[in-house]
């Protein structure tokens, strides 16, 4: 995810500056009916390494950098020796193969390799540069899980780097921004009731930059973990005391903002729990908070010091999951009754439904891009993904319909759009394994792409349902999502709205 030299970075955003503003036009551009052109996408599949199965994580996770460089997971062809048992730091689930992180860029797909031995590595992060941050199991087991253990890494131009931990067994870098300082958690040695990820000892946020990994303390409470980046700050969750509530049976529960060596706390909307899902390289910070009581979660939006309660679109709940450098964001808030959530694009204080893609019940909205191109999940409410979309200038388009010429592999899942409007994710091939993909503008639709777009909207027929992934398997969650579903679980934590692609 990161890593190149200056000069190409200078060459690179010269010609993204002097390409962005065509590009921009064009989009601007209406055809000659007074409707707005859509633009045709080509879709690449990025393959794996000899198994079956690749992916790129989409929540909480940065898998594409400006210059279309994509990280993500893909399977090898060389057997396991610890399968079945796993690390879910590492892995999504069991898995027959060894699984490594990736590089692609430009049609080719590298593979970044593990530590030393028969090991697996993960990577959901990358940062401008192309420098890389991640997992990777290091061949011992944990005594204390019996997982297989992990030690966070970044991958720099073509080397794998180990970051160490904090005394325990496990350690991962989630984030790593254009300075190369990474982030993420690791355990220690102190015994720990609430630990956050279930470990017998305290999780805790760590910052690593040139060469050293510091544990950065929390906000009272025994554990923190860090778990997006910009280059304004590091953002996690943290403890705030030991004393566990009776809404949520676990201490209170902050999101901070660590900057210059100092952890910040965000506070709440007056609930015991909130976690951050986004910072931009302003500051601002989004994410989701519950109310007093506990019985709820709204969308907040965090800025110079005021954490702002962005409301909801007449429901109960909701979650802001990412902001642009503009401060535009983007989630999904329930409807009024409860019975359905739709995704929103919040602006300059005002928040403006998204709506779904054809008679599609339910949408989330996952990032937007600086042209405000919005991507997300089209969905049935109870985690089918009906269609993906597209949302650009005030209208909702089924993504697979965009793909010229049309492809036998139907992305279900996609991760991240960059300021380019390149767009990767996850597809489905006709038998059913599950690859990464890259979706590259490429123009206009032409006359048969305008049709499958008024077909989709015309006739809602789902892009995939519970037949098409394999059996028991779901869209694949980031590390730090993994991270905070698991926590969910184990605490039944109240209030806090069901993961995202519901």
């Amino acid at each position: 995810m990161k890593s190149r030299a200056w000069m190409w970075m200078t060459v690179v955003y010269l010609f993204a500056a002097l390409a962005m503003p065509v590009w921009t036009a064009a989009q601007d551009n209406p055809s000659p009916d007074n409707h707005h052109r859509h633009h045709q996408y080509r879709l690449i599949d990025i393959g794996t390494f000899g198994g079956p199965t690749s992916y790129n994580f989409s929540e909480n996770a940065q898998p594409m950098n400006s210059r279309g460089i994509v990280t993500g997971q893909a399977d090898t062809s060389i057997p396991d020796p610890n399968y079945p048992n796993f690390n879910p730091l590492v892995l999504v689930s069991p898995d027959p193969f060894l699984q490594h992180a990736f590089s692609w860029s430009h049609g080719v797909l590298v593979d970044l390799g593990a530590l030393p031995g028969q090991n697996s590595s993960v990577s959901d992060w990358i940062n401008g540069s192309g420098v890389v941050a991640g997992a990777s199991t290091t061949g011992s087991i944990d005594p204390f899980t019996g997982w297989p253990a992990a030690e966070a890494v970044i991958w720099k131009n073509g080397r794998i780097i180990g970051l160490g931990d904090l005394g325990g067994h496990e350690s991962i870098a989630l984030v790593v921004n254009d300075r190369e300082e990474a982030g993420g958690f690791a355990d220690n040695t102190i015994p720990d009731p609430f630990s956050l990820f279930g470990f017998p000892t305290q999780t805790r946020a760590f910052v690593w930059t040139r060469g050293v990994m510091r544990d950065i303390g929390t906000l009272g409470g025994p554990d923190a973990a860090g778990g997006d980046i910009s280059n304004y700050g590091m953002v996690g969750i943290s403890y705030t005391n030991s004393t566990p509530n009776p809404t949520t049976g676990i201490p209170t529960v902050d999101p901070f903002l660590w900057k210059n060596g100092e952890m910040i706390d965000l506070g709440t909307l007056g609930g015991n729990l909130g976690n951050p899902e986004w910072i931009n390289n302003r500051g601002q910070v989004v994410g989701r908070s519950n109310l007093a009581g506990d019985l709820i979660a709204h969308p907040f939006l965090w800025d110079d010091g005021v954490l702002k309660d962005l409301g909801t679109l007449g429901g109960d709940n909701g979650v802001t999951f990412f902001i642009n450098e503009a401060g535009a964001a983007v989630g999904e808030t329930d409807l009024a009754g409860n019975a359905a959530h739709h995704a929103f694009l919040w602006k300059r204080g005002v928040m403006s439904d998204l709506g779904t893609v054809g008679g599609d019940p339910c949408s989330n909205g996952t990032h937007i891009n600086a042209q405000e191109q919005i991507i997300g999940t089209s969905t049935n409410c109870h985690g089918v993904v009906l269609h993906t979309f597209l949302w650009e200038n005030g209208e909702m388009v089924d993504l697979n319909s965009l793909v010229s010429p049309p492809s036998d592999a139907k992305l279900v899942d996609p991760s991240y759009i960059n300021d380019r409007g390149q767009i990767t994710g996850n597809a489905i091939l006709p038998n059913g394994d599950e690859h990464a993909v890259v979706l590259i503008p490429e123009g206009d639709c032409d006359s048969d792409c305008e049709g499958r777009i008024a077909a989709s909207q015309n006739n809602a027929v789902p892009t995939q349902n519970a037949a098409t992934r394999k059996q028991g398997s779901e869209s694949p969650l980031s590390p730090a999502e993994r991270f905070r579903s698991q926590m969910r679980q184990r605490y039944h934590l109240s209030g806090q709205p069901a993961a995202p692609r519901d």
